[in-house]
């Protein structure tokens, strides 16, 4: 056999690596995200992200996962709403309504009913119906200045973590406002904050709201009594803050060694510890007693938006320094990545997509199917649970920023 004969048959197949190489890529692009075989509890977003969405014409403020579809909503400076399929990249429509910059963006409503809600500097609050075309179906007025943030309240039902018919709305005129967006009245207004009120977020069995603002505190409300109170106030940022976060129960076996705690609190107990991002640049983790346990310092400019990895162990924060930054818990808040050049300009929001929800069925013994009954052995009670809930964290982080760019990160 031939020297160049041998040769010829090495570059074929080098030629048919490649060319496998190309193919396999492709193949990956075309892979729906939630069939990848991924740890979603360890994963991390990574540069370059999957897709960069452009068709803003002004800063991109806010960003909204649906819960169940691959679409995301954008709000901008351009006073528009932009819908988008994240997982091909693509822009699916544009809402108009507003008339001036929309500041917020959130999905949420009834089980089987999910609505877009959306407040602007124009004082309102938007409902849109995204099985109607988004159209609008509900505009809610009363407060007396630019509505920062909103967010849907979920009512804690089990097996159906994201319903619920309240919203909460934070606003410049220095008050938060619970809505039922089924009637649009305003049904509650806690007052306590002493300037704007920036950030509002909701406890996952929608019992706690925890709030900031420019008066440098961070707030816990107590809304599941009729007459709701400010039960605890935190006090330690040295500038204005811009946003805050309850941390979910996967990750109090990491917060409660930061904490001094002998085991974790119960995951029942929603309101444990949280998170706040300020203009002083730092980050600082709380717990319940209002103790500050960690001050996390490394971003170089405004801390402007917070997310807990569902998966429990890590903390996402993006700044003013255009960066994106993963802090670990389980290393004492250790900054672990730092994606740098995130966005071109200030990176001004940051979502995490919301776990999937899927119900499934029951066999005849009340046990799930493939599984066995109960940790004893002993079968289910049939007339109590007809399905049980299936959690699936999908890896998808959406950020926005002052280069009127949507950048998606994904697995």
């Amino acid at each position: 056999m031939s020297i160049s004969y041998l040769t010829s048959i090495v570059l074929q197949i080098m030629d048919l690596e490649s060319r496998n190489a190309v193919l396999q890529t492709e193949l990956d692009k075309a892979t729906p995200l939630s069939s990848r075989n991924i740890d979603p509890i360890s994963w991390l977003p990574r540069s370059p992200p999957r897709h960069t969405l452009q068709s803003h014409r002004n800063t991109i403020n806010c960003i909204a996962f649906h819960p169940i579809f691959s679409s995301v909503a954008s709000g901008s400076d351009d006073c528009t709403i932009k819908i988008w399929d994240w997982e091909l990249g693509e822009l699916e429509m544009t809402i108009k309504g507003h008339t001036r910059a929309v500041l917020d963006v959130d999905f949420g409503g009834v089980r089987g009913g999910t609505l877009l809600a959306s407040c602007s500097s124009d004082l309102t609050i938007k409902l849109w119906d995204p099985a109607d075309e988004y159209k609008n179906i509900r505009t809610l007025q009363g407060h007396d200045h630019s509505v920062s943030a909103v967010r849907f309240i979920p009512s804690g039902a089990a097996g159906a973590p994201l319903s619920g018919n309240l919203l909460v709305s934070a606003s410049r005129d220095k008050a938060l406002k619970i809505w039922d967006v089924t009637t649009g009245y305003c049904v509650k207004t806690l007052q306590g904050h002493t300037s704007w009120v920036r950030d509002v977020y909701p406890s996952l069995d929608g019992r706690y709201l925890l709030s900031t603002g420019d008066d440098t505190t961070i707030r816990l409300w107590d809304i599941s009594i009729s007459n709701p109170v400010n039960q605890l106030t935190m006090v330690g940022h040295e500038h204005f803050i811009e946003c805050c976060a309850l941390a979910p129960p996967t990750s109090y076996q990491y917060l409660a060694i930061l904490a001094g705690l002998k085991k974790p609190p119960p995951a029942s107990s929603t309101a444990e510890f949280m998170a706040s991002g300020s203009r002083d640049k730092t980050i600082k983790i709380w717990d319940s007693r209002g103790t500050c346990l960690k001050t996390l310092v490394g971003h170089d400019n405004w801390v402007r938006a917070l997310a807990f990895h569902p998966g429990g162990k890590y903390l996402f924060s993006v700044s003013d320094d255009k960066t994106l930054r993963c802090w670990d818990l389980s290393q004492e808040c250790k900054c672990v990545k730092v994606l740098k050049d995130t966005h071109e300009r200030f990176v001004t929001c940051l979502r995490w997509a919301p776990d999937m929800i899927k119900d499934v069925p029951l066999v005849d013994n009340g046990a799930v199917e493939g599984q066995n009954p109960n940790s004893d052995g002993t079968p289910r009670d049939k007339k109590t649970q007809a399905s049980t809930s299936k959690v699936q964290i999908r890896c998808v982080i959406a950020t926005g920023g002052v280069d009127s760019k949507l950048r998606i990160f994904a697995n």
